[in-house]
Protein backbone atom coordinates (compact mmCIF):
# COMPACT_ATOMS: atom_id res chain seq x y z
CA UNK A 1 0.00 0.00 0.00
CA UNK A 2 1.17 3.47 -0.63
CA UNK A 3 0.73 6.32 1.81
CA UNK A 4 2.63 8.86 -0.22
CA UNK A 5 2.27 12.50 0.39
CA UNK A 6 0.06 11.94 3.35
CA UNK A 7 2.62 12.82 5.95
CA UNK A 8 3.32 16.50 5.33
CA UNK A 9 3.54 16.45 9.09
CA UNK A 10 5.81 18.48 11.41
CA UNK A 11 8.02 16.04 12.97
CA UNK A 12 9.29 16.59 16.14
CA UNK A 13 10.86 15.06 12.45
CA UNK A 14 9.61 13.16 13.78
CA UNK A 15 9.94 12.81 14.69
CA UNK A 16 10.77 15.34 17.58
CA UNK A 17 8.23 16.30 20.25
CA UNK A 18 7.21 19.71 21.59
CA UNK A 19 6.36 18.20 24.99
CA UNK A 20 8.67 19.01 27.90
CA UNK A 21 9.03 17.17 31.15
CA UNK A 22 9.66 19.22 34.24
CA UNK A 23 11.07 16.31 36.14
CA UNK A 24 14.25 16.46 34.07
CA UNK A 25 15.29 19.93 35.17
CA UNK A 26 18.30 19.84 37.45
CA UNK A 27 18.56 22.58 40.07
CA UNK A 28 21.13 25.18 39.15
CA UNK A 29 22.16 25.71 42.75
CA UNK A 30 23.02 23.34 45.54
CA UNK A 31 21.72 23.42 49.09
CA UNK A 32 22.04 26.74 50.84
CA UNK A 33 24.85 27.12 53.34
CA UNK A 34 24.34 29.04 56.55
CA UNK A 35 26.57 31.90 55.45
CA UNK A 36 26.38 35.00 57.63
CA UNK A 37 27.43 38.52 56.79
CA UNK A 38 27.78 41.17 59.47
CA UNK A 39 25.11 43.79 59.33
CA UNK A 40 26.15 47.03 57.69
CA UNK A 41 28.40 45.35 55.11
CA UNK A 42 27.52 45.69 51.49
CA UNK A 43 26.51 42.44 49.81
CA UNK A 44 29.39 40.83 47.93
CA UNK A 45 29.26 38.41 45.08
CA UNK A 46 29.86 34.96 46.45
CA UNK A 47 31.52 32.85 43.77
CA UNK A 48 30.67 29.66 45.59
CA UNK A 49 27.04 30.64 45.87
CA UNK A 50 26.63 31.00 42.15
CA UNK A 51 26.34 27.30 41.67
CA UNK A 52 27.42 25.74 44.94
CA UNK A 53 29.12 23.11 42.88
CA UNK A 54 32.00 25.07 41.38
CA UNK A 55 30.27 25.32 38.00
CA UNK A 56 29.04 28.78 37.23
CA UNK A 57 28.14 28.06 33.60
CA UNK A 58 25.17 25.74 33.37
CA UNK A 59 25.07 23.53 30.29
CA UNK A 60 22.17 23.52 27.84
CA UNK A 61 19.01 22.58 29.62
CA UNK A 62 16.29 20.29 28.39
CA UNK A 63 13.21 22.36 27.52
CA UNK A 64 11.04 22.17 30.55
CA UNK A 65 8.99 24.19 32.92
CA UNK A 66 9.75 24.85 36.52
CA UNK A 67 6.02 24.68 37.21
CA UNK A 68 3.98 21.51 37.68
CA UNK A 69 2.62 20.15 34.42
CA UNK A 70 -0.77 19.37 35.90
CA UNK A 71 -1.58 23.08 36.30
CA UNK A 72 -3.99 23.98 33.52
CA UNK A 73 -3.07 27.68 33.44
CA UNK A 74 -4.27 29.92 30.66
CA UNK A 75 -1.66 30.53 28.01
CA UNK A 76 0.27 33.79 28.36
CA UNK A 77 -0.47 35.89 25.38
CA UNK A 78 -4.18 35.12 25.46
CA UNK A 79 -5.98 38.43 25.61
CA UNK A 80 -8.60 36.94 27.91
CA UNK A 81 -6.08 35.68 30.48
CA UNK A 82 -6.71 37.59 33.74
CA UNK A 83 -3.54 36.12 35.28
CA UNK A 84 -4.96 36.16 38.79
CA UNK A 85 -2.56 35.12 41.54
CA UNK A 86 -2.34 31.38 42.02
CA UNK A 87 0.06 28.83 43.39
CA UNK A 88 2.21 28.96 40.28
CA UNK A 89 2.65 32.72 40.55
CA UNK A 90 3.26 32.40 44.27
CA UNK A 91 6.20 30.10 43.54
CA UNK A 92 7.61 32.37 40.84
CA UNK A 93 10.58 34.57 41.81
CA UNK A 94 8.86 37.46 40.04
CA UNK A 95 6.15 37.66 42.70
CA UNK A 96 5.66 41.40 42.43
CA UNK A 97 5.48 41.46 38.65
CA UNK A 98 2.35 42.29 36.76
CA UNK A 99 0.02 39.37 36.40
CA UNK A 100 -0.24 40.04 32.67
CA UNK A 101 2.40 37.93 30.90
CA UNK A 102 1.42 39.34 27.55
CA UNK A 103 4.20 41.38 26.01
CA UNK A 104 2.76 44.63 24.56
CA UNK A 105 3.98 45.78 21.21
CA UNK A 106 5.60 48.83 22.81
CA UNK A 107 6.86 49.44 26.32
CA UNK A 108 9.70 51.46 27.87
CA UNK A 109 11.73 48.40 28.88
CA UNK A 110 12.53 47.39 25.33
CA UNK A 111 14.94 50.31 24.82
CA UNK A 112 17.09 49.46 27.85
CA UNK A 113 19.31 47.10 25.92
CA UNK A 114 19.99 45.91 22.41
CA UNK A 115 20.96 42.57 20.99
CA UNK A 116 24.31 43.61 19.57
CA UNK A 117 23.45 41.99 16.23
CA UNK A 118 21.51 43.27 13.30
CA UNK A 119 19.49 40.09 13.04
CA UNK A 120 19.59 36.72 14.70
CA UNK A 121 20.54 33.91 12.35
CA UNK A 122 17.68 31.47 11.86
CA UNK A 123 18.38 28.17 13.59
CA UNK A 124 19.15 25.23 11.37
CA UNK A 125 16.84 22.21 11.37
CA UNK A 126 18.38 19.35 13.29
CA UNK A 127 19.30 16.23 11.41
CA UNK A 128 16.41 13.87 10.96
CA UNK A 129 16.52 10.55 12.75
CA UNK A 130 17.45 7.70 10.46
CA UNK A 131 14.52 5.94 8.85
CA UNK A 132 16.36 2.72 8.11
CA UNK A 133 18.99 1.94 5.46
CA UNK A 134 19.92 4.99 3.38
CA UNK A 135 19.78 4.06 -0.32
CA UNK A 136 20.53 7.40 -1.95
CA UNK A 137 19.47 11.03 -2.37
CA UNK A 138 17.61 11.56 -5.65
CA UNK A 139 16.76 15.25 -6.11
CA UNK A 140 18.53 15.84 -2.79
CA UNK A 141 15.90 13.88 -0.83
CA UNK A 142 17.19 10.92 1.23
CA UNK A 143 15.57 7.56 0.48
CA UNK A 144 15.44 5.05 3.33
CA UNK A 145 14.44 1.40 3.41
CA UNK A 146 12.72 0.60 6.69
CA UNK A 147 13.48 -2.70 8.47
CA UNK A 148 9.87 -3.78 7.87
CA UNK A 149 10.59 -3.85 4.13
CA UNK A 150 12.84 -6.87 4.53
CA UNK A 151 9.98 -8.77 6.16
CA UNK A 152 7.67 -7.90 3.27
CA UNK A 153 10.37 -8.75 0.72
CA UNK A 154 10.74 -12.18 2.30
CA UNK A 155 6.96 -12.67 2.24
CA UNK A 156 6.73 -11.64 -1.43
CA UNK A 157 9.63 -13.95 -2.28
CA UNK A 158 7.89 -16.89 -0.61
CA UNK A 159 4.44 -16.24 -2.10
CA UNK A 160 5.64 -15.41 -5.62
CA UNK A 161 8.03 -18.35 -5.51
CA UNK A 162 5.10 -20.69 -4.87
CA UNK A 163 3.31 -19.28 -7.92
CA UNK A 164 6.42 -19.69 -10.07
CA UNK A 165 6.60 -23.33 -9.02
CA UNK A 166 3.20 -23.90 -10.67
CA UNK A 167 3.98 -21.84 -13.79
CA UNK A 168 7.67 -22.70 -14.28
CA UNK A 169 8.35 -25.91 -12.34
CA UNK A 170 11.65 -26.42 -14.20
CA UNK A 171 13.22 -23.52 -12.26
CA UNK A 172 13.50 -25.55 -9.08
CA UNK A 173 15.08 -23.67 -6.17
CA UNK A 174 16.10 -20.85 -8.53
CA UNK A 175 12.48 -19.67 -8.46
CA UNK A 176 13.15 -17.94 -5.12
CA UNK A 177 15.97 -15.93 -6.66
CA UNK A 178 13.57 -14.83 -9.41
CA UNK A 179 10.98 -14.01 -6.75
CA UNK A 180 13.47 -11.87 -4.83
CA UNK A 181 14.23 -9.96 -8.02
CA UNK A 182 10.48 -9.37 -8.45
CA UNK A 183 10.20 -8.01 -4.88
CA UNK A 184 13.06 -5.57 -5.49
CA UNK A 185 11.65 -4.50 -8.87
CA UNK A 186 8.20 -3.99 -7.39
CA UNK A 187 9.51 -1.69 -4.66
CA UNK A 188 11.60 0.13 -7.26
CA UNK A 189 8.31 0.97 -9.01
CA UNK A 190 6.90 2.09 -5.65
CA UNK A 191 9.93 4.37 -5.33
CA UNK A 192 9.10 5.87 -8.74
CA UNK A 193 5.57 6.48 -7.43
CA UNK A 194 6.98 8.33 -4.43
CA UNK A 195 9.46 10.29 -6.52
CA UNK A 196 6.51 11.60 -8.54
CA UNK A 197 5.09 13.10 -5.34
CA UNK A 198 8.53 14.43 -4.41
CA UNK A 199 9.17 16.13 -7.75
CA UNK A 200 5.71 17.73 -7.66
CA UNK A 201 6.29 18.94 -4.10
CA UNK A 202 9.66 20.44 -4.98
CA UNK A 203 8.09 22.06 -8.03
CA UNK A 204 5.61 23.76 -5.68
CA UNK A 205 8.49 24.72 -3.34
CA UNK A 206 7.32 22.36 -0.60
CA UNK A 207 10.23 20.81 1.35
CA UNK A 208 10.43 17.01 1.41
CA UNK A 209 12.16 15.56 4.44
CA UNK A 210 12.65 12.03 3.15
CA UNK A 211 11.16 9.06 1.29
CA UNK A 212 10.77 5.82 3.18
CA UNK A 213 10.02 2.40 1.72
CA UNK A 214 8.27 0.38 4.35
CA UNK A 215 5.66 -2.23 5.08
CA UNK A 216 2.95 -2.16 2.36
CA UNK A 217 4.50 0.59 0.27
CA UNK A 218 6.18 3.91 0.85
CA UNK A 219 5.68 7.42 2.11
CA UNK A 220 6.96 10.81 0.99
CA UNK A 221 7.31 13.05 4.04
CA UNK A 222 6.31 16.46 2.71
CA UNK A 223 6.76 19.01 5.48
CA UNK A 224 4.20 21.61 4.44
CA UNK A 225 0.68 21.59 3.03
CA UNK A 226 -0.06 22.77 -0.50
CA UNK A 227 -1.24 26.37 -0.62
CA UNK A 228 -4.19 25.80 -2.95
CA UNK A 229 -6.64 22.93 -3.57
CA UNK A 230 -5.44 22.73 -7.16
CA UNK A 231 -1.87 22.07 -6.10
CA UNK A 232 -3.08 19.58 -3.49
CA UNK A 233 -4.95 17.66 -6.18
CA UNK A 234 -1.97 17.60 -8.54
CA UNK A 235 0.40 16.61 -5.74
CA UNK A 236 -1.79 13.61 -4.88
CA UNK A 237 -2.66 12.55 -8.41
CA UNK A 238 0.86 12.32 -9.86
CA UNK A 239 1.66 9.20 -7.79
CA UNK A 240 -1.15 6.96 -9.10
CA UNK A 241 -0.62 8.45 -12.56
CA UNK A 242 3.02 7.28 -12.59
CA UNK A 243 1.94 3.83 -11.38
CA UNK A 244 -0.52 3.63 -14.28
CA UNK A 245 2.21 4.71 -16.68
CA UNK A 246 4.54 2.03 -15.34
CA UNK A 247 1.81 -0.58 -15.71
CA UNK A 248 1.44 0.45 -19.35
CA UNK A 249 5.20 0.30 -19.90
CA UNK A 250 5.38 -3.22 -18.49
CA UNK A 251 2.40 -4.22 -20.63
CA UNK A 252 4.18 -2.94 -23.74
CA UNK A 253 7.36 -4.81 -22.82
CA UNK A 254 5.32 -7.95 -22.22
CA UNK A 255 4.24 -7.95 -25.87
CA UNK A 256 7.86 -8.26 -26.94
CA UNK A 257 8.69 -11.40 -24.93
CA UNK A 258 7.51 -14.95 -25.12
CA UNK A 259 4.76 -15.91 -22.63
CA UNK A 260 5.58 -18.60 -20.11
CA UNK A 261 9.20 -17.51 -19.72
CA UNK A 262 10.89 -15.89 -16.73
CA UNK A 263 10.89 -12.41 -18.33
CA UNK A 264 7.26 -12.86 -19.32
CA UNK A 265 6.19 -13.85 -15.80
CA UNK A 266 8.14 -10.99 -14.21
CA UNK A 267 6.74 -8.37 -16.60
CA UNK A 268 3.20 -9.65 -16.11
CA UNK A 269 3.59 -9.56 -12.35
CA UNK A 270 4.98 -6.00 -12.40
CA UNK A 271 2.22 -4.85 -14.73
CA UNK A 272 -0.51 -6.23 -12.47
CA UNK A 273 1.11 -5.04 -9.24
CA UNK A 274 1.48 -1.45 -10.48
CA UNK A 275 -2.11 -1.49 -11.69
CA UNK A 276 -3.21 -2.59 -8.22
CA UNK A 277 -1.08 0.11 -6.56
CA UNK A 278 -2.64 2.79 -8.78
CA UNK A 279 -6.21 1.55 -8.27
CA UNK A 280 -5.83 1.16 -4.52
CA UNK A 281 -4.32 4.62 -4.07
CA UNK A 282 -7.14 6.20 -6.06
CA UNK A 283 -9.69 5.06 -3.47
CA UNK A 284 -11.23 8.28 -2.06
CA UNK A 285 -10.18 8.14 1.57
CA UNK A 286 -7.28 9.43 3.62
CA UNK A 287 -4.41 8.64 3.94
CA UNK A 288 -4.50 7.35 0.34
CA UNK A 289 -3.81 9.63 -2.61
CA UNK A 290 -7.46 9.43 -3.62
CA UNK A 291 -8.35 10.77 -0.18
CA UNK A 292 -6.11 13.77 -0.71
CA UNK A 293 -7.73 14.33 -4.08
CA UNK A 294 -11.16 14.21 -2.40
CA UNK A 295 -9.90 16.64 0.23
CA UNK A 296 -8.79 19.03 -2.52
CA UNK A 297 -12.21 18.86 -4.21
CA UNK A 298 -14.11 19.54 -0.96
CA UNK A 299 -11.63 22.28 -0.10
CA UNK A 300 -12.26 23.91 -3.48
CA UNK A 301 -16.05 23.72 -3.06
CA UNK A 302 -16.24 24.91 0.56
CA UNK A 303 -13.18 27.13 0.68
CA UNK A 304 -12.09 25.41 3.92
CA UNK A 305 -9.20 22.92 3.92
CA UNK A 306 -10.29 21.58 7.31
CA UNK A 307 -13.71 20.64 5.92
CA UNK A 308 -12.03 18.72 3.14
CA UNK A 309 -9.81 16.90 5.60
CA UNK A 310 -12.72 15.89 7.82
CA UNK A 311 -14.72 14.59 4.84
CA UNK A 312 -11.79 12.62 3.38
CA UNK A 313 -10.79 11.22 6.78
CA UNK A 314 -14.27 9.86 7.52
CA UNK A 315 -14.46 8.33 4.05
CA UNK A 316 -11.09 6.75 4.83
CA UNK A 317 -12.44 5.23 8.03
CA UNK A 318 -15.43 3.85 6.14
CA UNK A 319 -12.98 2.45 3.60
CA UNK A 320 -11.02 0.75 6.39
CA UNK A 321 -14.16 -1.02 7.60
CA UNK A 322 -14.99 -2.02 4.02
CA UNK A 323 -11.53 -3.54 3.56
CA UNK A 324 -11.77 -5.41 6.86
CA UNK A 325 -15.08 -7.01 5.90
CA UNK A 326 -15.00 -6.97 2.12
CA UNK A 327 -11.56 -8.37 1.28
CA UNK A 328 -12.07 -11.75 3.02
CA UNK A 329 -15.57 -11.96 1.55
CA UNK A 330 -14.29 -11.34 -1.99
CA UNK A 331 -11.63 -14.03 -1.70
CA UNK A 332 -14.01 -16.54 -0.16
CA UNK A 333 -16.71 -15.90 -2.74
CA UNK A 334 -14.33 -16.47 -5.63
CA UNK A 335 -14.85 -12.97 -7.00
CA UNK A 336 -11.08 -12.49 -7.31
CA UNK A 337 -10.67 -15.34 -9.75
CA UNK A 338 -10.36 -18.49 -7.62
CA UNK A 339 -12.90 -21.14 -6.76
CA UNK A 340 -14.75 -20.54 -3.54
CA UNK A 341 -14.29 -24.13 -2.40
CA UNK A 342 -10.51 -23.74 -2.55
CA UNK A 343 -10.37 -20.73 -0.25
CA UNK A 344 -10.38 -22.49 3.10
CA UNK A 345 -7.92 -23.25 5.86
CA UNK A 346 -4.65 -21.32 5.92
CA UNK A 347 -5.68 -19.15 2.95
CA UNK A 348 -8.69 -17.93 4.90
CA UNK A 349 -6.50 -16.97 7.86
CA UNK A 350 -4.01 -15.16 5.62
CA UNK A 351 -6.78 -13.23 3.86
CA UNK A 352 -8.27 -12.14 7.17
CA UNK A 353 -4.86 -11.12 8.51
CA UNK A 354 -4.06 -9.12 5.37
CA UNK A 355 -7.43 -7.37 5.54
CA UNK A 356 -6.94 -6.54 9.22
CA UNK A 357 -3.49 -5.04 8.59
CA UNK A 358 -4.69 -2.94 5.65
CA UNK A 359 -7.75 -1.75 7.57
CA UNK A 360 -5.63 -0.79 10.59
CA UNK A 361 -3.20 1.19 8.41
CA UNK A 362 -6.00 3.08 6.67
CA UNK A 363 -7.94 3.78 9.90
CA UNK A 364 -4.82 4.99 11.73
CA UNK A 365 -3.74 7.11 8.78
CA UNK A 366 -7.16 8.76 8.57
CA UNK A 367 -7.06 9.60 12.28
CA UNK A 368 -3.55 11.00 12.00
CA UNK A 369 -4.63 13.18 9.08
CA UNK A 370 -7.43 14.63 11.20
CA UNK A 371 -5.09 15.37 14.09
CA UNK A 372 -2.47 16.97 11.89
CA UNK A 373 -5.09 19.13 10.14
CA UNK A 374 -6.34 20.28 13.51
CA UNK A 375 -2.78 21.04 14.57
CA UNK A 376 -2.08 23.08 11.46
CA UNK A 377 -5.32 25.00 11.89
CA UNK A 378 -4.35 26.17 15.37
CA UNK A 379 -0.60 26.64 14.88
CA UNK A 380 -0.93 30.25 13.65
CA UNK A 381 -2.26 31.11 17.14
CA UNK A 382 1.27 30.58 18.50
CA UNK A 383 3.08 33.87 17.96
CA UNK A 384 6.41 34.75 19.52
CA UNK A 385 5.40 38.40 19.84
CA UNK A 386 2.36 37.70 22.00
CA UNK A 387 3.96 34.96 24.11
CA UNK A 388 7.14 36.87 24.96
CA UNK A 389 7.71 38.03 28.53
CA UNK A 390 9.03 41.46 29.40
CA UNK A 391 12.71 41.41 30.28
CA UNK A 392 15.09 43.81 32.00
CA UNK A 393 18.84 43.92 31.24
CA UNK A 394 21.24 43.40 34.14
CA UNK A 395 25.00 43.37 34.16
CA UNK A 396 27.06 40.30 35.00
CA UNK A 397 27.87 41.09 38.63
CA UNK A 398 24.39 42.29 39.60
CA UNK A 399 23.14 40.52 42.74
CA UNK A 400 20.10 38.36 42.12
CA UNK A 401 18.01 40.24 44.68
CA UNK A 402 18.71 43.57 42.97
CA UNK A 403 17.94 42.09 39.54
CA UNK A 404 14.59 40.77 40.79
CA UNK A 405 13.78 44.14 42.33
CA UNK A 406 14.36 45.86 39.00
CA UNK A 407 12.25 43.28 37.19
CA UNK A 408 9.39 43.65 39.66
CA UNK A 409 9.52 47.45 39.43
CA UNK A 410 9.32 47.23 35.63
CA UNK A 411 6.58 44.59 35.65
CA UNK A 412 8.93 42.15 33.91
CA UNK A 413 9.23 38.39 34.28
CA UNK A 414 12.64 37.71 32.74
CA UNK A 415 16.28 38.76 33.11
CA UNK A 416 18.84 39.24 30.35
CA UNK A 417 22.52 39.44 31.33
CA UNK A 418 24.29 42.10 29.25
CA UNK A 419 27.80 43.54 29.01
CA UNK A 420 28.74 47.16 29.62
CA UNK A 421 27.62 48.10 26.10
CA UNK A 422 24.19 46.51 26.52
CA UNK A 423 24.91 43.46 24.35
CA UNK A 424 23.16 40.33 25.66
CA UNK A 425 25.43 37.58 26.94
CA UNK A 426 23.09 35.08 28.57
CA UNK A 427 19.61 34.47 29.95
CA UNK A 428 18.84 33.86 33.62
CA UNK A 429 16.81 30.70 33.88
CA UNK A 430 13.71 31.01 36.01
CA UNK A 431 14.15 27.45 37.30
CA UNK A 432 17.62 28.37 38.56
CA UNK A 433 16.26 31.43 40.39
CA UNK A 434 13.64 29.32 42.16
CA UNK A 435 16.42 27.09 43.50
CA UNK A 436 18.09 30.00 45.35
CA UNK A 437 16.60 30.74 48.80
CA UNK A 438 15.63 34.36 49.36
CA UNK A 439 18.23 34.94 52.09
CA UNK A 440 20.98 33.89 49.65
CA UNK A 441 19.91 36.07 46.73
CA UNK A 442 21.83 39.23 47.76
CA UNK A 443 25.08 37.24 47.54
CA UNK A 444 24.43 35.39 44.28
CA UNK A 445 25.41 37.06 41.01
CA UNK A 446 23.00 36.65 38.10
CA UNK A 447 25.84 35.38 35.88
CA UNK A 448 26.04 32.22 37.96
CA UNK A 449 22.43 31.34 37.14
CA UNK A 450 22.50 32.23 33.45
CA UNK A 451 22.76 30.12 30.32
CA UNK A 452 25.01 31.46 27.59
CA UNK A 453 23.24 32.59 24.44
CA UNK A 454 23.77 30.61 21.26
CA UNK A 455 22.62 31.53 17.77
CA UNK A 456 19.68 29.15 18.08
CA UNK A 457 18.51 30.85 21.28
CA UNK A 458 17.93 34.13 19.43
CA UNK A 459 14.55 34.02 17.74
CA UNK A 460 12.72 36.64 15.75
CA UNK A 461 9.67 38.32 17.24
CA UNK A 462 7.94 37.72 13.89
CA UNK A 463 8.05 33.91 14.18
CA UNK A 464 4.70 32.18 14.48
CA UNK A 465 3.12 28.76 14.08
CA UNK A 466 5.19 25.94 12.67
CA UNK A 467 8.21 28.18 12.07
CA UNK A 468 8.27 29.07 15.76
CA UNK A 469 8.06 25.41 16.85
CA UNK A 470 10.79 24.44 14.37
CA UNK A 471 13.06 27.14 15.79
CA UNK A 472 12.51 25.93 19.35
CA UNK A 473 12.99 22.28 18.43
CA UNK A 474 16.23 23.10 16.64
CA UNK A 475 17.83 24.43 19.85
CA UNK A 476 16.21 23.00 22.98
CA UNK A 477 16.34 25.45 25.89
CA UNK A 478 14.10 26.76 28.66
CA UNK A 479 14.26 30.42 27.59
CA UNK A 480 14.99 32.20 24.31
CA UNK A 481 15.97 35.78 23.56
CA UNK A 482 13.39 37.39 21.27
CA UNK A 483 14.70 40.15 19.02
CA UNK A 484 13.21 42.53 16.51
CA UNK A 485 14.29 42.59 12.87
CA UNK A 486 16.48 45.58 13.77
CA UNK A 487 18.31 43.56 16.42
CA UNK A 488 16.65 45.29 19.37
CA UNK A 489 15.74 43.07 22.31
CA UNK A 490 12.01 42.46 22.50
CA UNK A 491 11.94 40.14 25.51
CA UNK A 492 12.36 36.53 26.62
CA UNK A 493 10.29 33.60 25.41
CA UNK A 494 9.78 30.73 27.85
CA UNK A 495 9.41 27.24 26.42
CA UNK A 496 6.88 26.53 29.18
CA UNK A 497 4.70 29.41 27.99
CA UNK A 498 4.78 28.08 24.43
CA UNK A 499 3.86 24.61 25.64
CA UNK A 500 0.87 25.87 27.62
CA UNK A 501 -0.29 28.00 24.68
CA UNK A 502 0.08 25.01 22.36
CA UNK A 503 -1.98 22.73 24.62
CA UNK A 504 -4.65 25.37 24.98
CA UNK A 505 -4.79 25.97 21.23
CA UNK A 506 -5.17 22.24 20.56
CA UNK A 507 -7.96 22.02 23.14
CA UNK A 508 -10.09 24.58 21.32
CA UNK A 509 -12.67 23.17 18.90
CA UNK A 510 -11.99 23.60 15.22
Amino acid sequence: MDESGGSGQPRSGTDESTERRPDREAPATGPARPDTVPSGEQPKDDPSAAGDNGDTTPGPATPTSSEPREEADPAPGDATDPRTPDRRDAESPFTQASHSDRHPDTHPDRTLAHSGTTKGRPPQRPKDPRGGLLMGRPFGVPVYVAPSWFLVAALITWVFGGQLDRVLPELGAARYLVSLFFAVAFYASVLVHELAHTVAALRFKLPVRRIQLQFFGGVSEIEKEAETPGREFVLAFVGPLLSLVLSGVFYGALQAVEPGTVPGVLLAGLMISNLIVAAFNLLPGLPLDGGRMLRAVVWKITGRPMTGTVAAAWVGRALAVSVLVGLPWLTQSGALGSDAVDNVGMDTVMDALLAAILAAIIWTGAGNSLRMARLREHLPDLRARTLTRRAVPVETNTPLSEALRRANDAGARALVVVDADGNPLSLVREAAIVGVPEHRRPWVAVSGLAQDLTDGMRVSAELAGEELLDALRATPATEYLVVEETGEIYGVLSAADVERAFVKAMARPS
